[in-house]
């Protein structure tokens, strides 16, 4: 048990509600979705549940801790000694439960490290454990460089409910077989599929000056436009990275609309970084 799978929950044209992480649990699945999402999230899967004999129920009493990072697993051993049994057994992707806690080896940055679901009333003394172990608390902005140079795709820039996994690199996500299996968003993947010329997700290297951002305009000579989902400077690599939607048939090379002036960069495939090191050629 404890199986955790990567995946899109889709509207019926195909579109991407959220991306979510799933843990197969003895007789039921904890879902963990996108805060901001949380709400219309609620309203779908409530919605789904018509007709089924299932419950939903949220949590919000919990809270979620993400300690990333080669050392993480060790320093969370250290500071729940008693769950440290349970850390050590954990394989990647997979989660598990601890009295009222939840330790799960996934997350969002590219690194090994864990993703812990905790009683709200006993968080903040469990961060400040961690905090006087040496673990660095780390923000929004340092979160988005990790999880960019990791290839992760962030709901809202990367895909949305106008997007397909096809266009979003989320193809791998999509259980066809088996072929009777009729999920949400299914006839509209298909028909997708079948009319081909769908427009990729690629990772771009700015190796000048300059930093891309999201809704820059991509330029790929004789083929079309595209445009940038995320962009960011790397702190691993020391040069601008970006994350963007281009024509299919975009070869190595492209063009970024900067202040008015075509910027050349090359286009890589995806991750940037793993583990702390450089991944593309």
């Amino acid at each position: 048990t404890g199986k955790a799978l990567y995946t899109g929950m889709l509207n019926d044209a195909g579109g991407v509600i959220d991306d979510l992480i799933v843990y197969d649990m003895d007789g039921w699945y904890r879902t963990v979705v996108n805060c901001a999402t949380r709400e219309k999230d609620l309203e779908w899967m409530d919605k789904q549940t018509t007709g089924f004999d299932v419950s939903l129920t949220e949590r919000p009493e919990l809270s979620m801790l993400a300690v990333q990072g080669p050392n993480a697993i060790e320093k969370v051993k250290q500071v729940k000694p008693e769950a440290a049994e349970l850390v050590g057994s954990l394989k990647i992707f997979q989660g598990l439960p601890q009295s009222d806690w939840f330790f799960a080896r996934t997350g969002y940055t590219g690194e090994d490290g864990l993703e812990i679901m905790i009683p709200e009333a006993e968080i903040a003394d469990f961060w400040q454990a961690l905090v006087d172990a040496g673990v660095q608390p780390a923000g929004l902005g340092a979160r988005d460089t990790l999880r960019l140079e990791a290839g992760m795709n962030l709901y809202g820039n990367d895909m949305d409910e106008t997007i397909s996994p096809l266009q979003a690199g989320m193809g791998w996500t999509i259980a066809w077989e088996p072929g009777e299996r009729d999920f949400n968003g299914r006839k509209a993947l298909e028909a997708e599929k079948a009319k081909g010329d769908i427009p990729k997700l690629v990772g771009l290297v700015l190796e000048t000056r300059g930093v891309m951002r999201s809704h820059q305009k991509v330029v790929v000579d004789g083929i079309g436009e595209g445009e940038v989902t995320s962009g960011t400077f790397s702190p691993t690599l020391q040069h601008s990275i970006a994350m963007a939607r281009v024509p299919k048939g975009t070869g190595d090379s492209c063009d970024i609309e900067m202040r008015g002036k075509l910027i050349p960069a090359r286009v890589v495939k995806l991750p940037f970084v793993r583990n702390g090191k450089k991944v593309f050629e």
